[in-house]
């Protein structure tokens, strides 16, 4: 049973994976999300049997039926990434309410209602945390009309599951007033008004200081060393810009998923 529902979780996100990328796409061009897809290139309507996550871009061969141009690889890889994001949710909120009952055929009951509230806001997070990433690496934006909503659902979540509100508020003024300050000691050129309603958005999903500091730590040191490599294959100039996003929601999955075993070798070692 909880491999079927590993299985379920795995094929619900990369449904969600196709959704993001439609709704990327339409969120940038300001269309609404309640007309058919469409291909980008020749504007014409997909069919449903085109439009099955991953497999349809396999046997349409990575080009458009209609237009036989190329679909972006973004599409599949979305897809994918968002499904197996989706069954690491799934395995580790498993592991959190039912550390007993993982193979047995009633886990799912032991692990009551907190188990499906802390699955969904999981979700939730790694929704707006793909949003975030593919909006910001195409268009070095990230939405306020994601991220602003997100935040208030979450924040009403980890209530109910028991956070602190008063730990949560101030971990998202923490997260926000970490990039404030940089905004306003740059004038805007370190960061963007987007990355400070995105340090709220962290501040509120993770909930705990610790986790917060770390997904920071992991932002920057992977931005710095991705950074630098881009630079030294000429990809990239000092002072160039880069899109914060691109890094920061890693991070915030990392920490959300690894955040306090990393913690905890960090500190078992040091």
């Amino acid at each position: 049973m909880f491999y079927y529902f590993l299985a379920v979780s795995f094929i619900l996100g990369a449904i969600i994976g196709s959704f993001i990328n439609c709704f990327v796409w339409r969120l940038h061009e300001n269309e609404t999300l309640w007309d058919r897809s469409y291909c980008p290139k020749c504007r014409k309507r997909i069919e449903w049997y085109d439009n099955i996550p991953v497999l349809s871009f396999l046997l349409l061969g990575g080009h458009c039926r209609k237009c036989g141009k190329n679909i972006s690889l973004q599409y599949p890889v979305v897809e994918l990434a968002a499904a197996f994001l989706f069954a690491l949710a799934f395995y580790f909120a498993s592991r959190q309410f039912a550390p007993d009952g993982l193979m047995a055929d009633n886990f799912y009951l032991l692990a009551g209602n907190n188990f499906i509230f802390s699955l969904v806001k999981d979700y939730l997070i790694i929704f707006v945390a793909l949003v975030i990433f593919i909006y910001d690496l195409r268009w070095y934006l990230i939405p306020d009309s994601v991220v602003l909503p997100a935040s208030l659902i979450v924040f009403l979540i980890n209530l109910f599951l028991g956070f602190s509100w008063s730990t949560m508020l101030l971990c998202a003024l923490a997260g926000g007033g970490f990039f404030l300050v940089q905004f306003l000691v740059s004038r805007g050129r370190w960061v963007g008004g987007g990355d400070i309603r995105l340090g709220i958005f962290l501040g509120m999903a993770l909930g705990q200081f610790d986790l917060l500091i770390l997904s920071i730590l992991l932002t920057y040191f992977s931005g710095s060393a991705i950074g630098i490599f881009l630079i030294l294959i000429g990809k990239k100039q000092w002072g160039s810009k880069v899109p914060l996003g691109v890094f920061l929601t890693p991070a915030l999955l990392a920490s959300l998923f690894w955040g306090k075993v990393i913690i905890n070798w960090y500190l078992g070692t040091f």
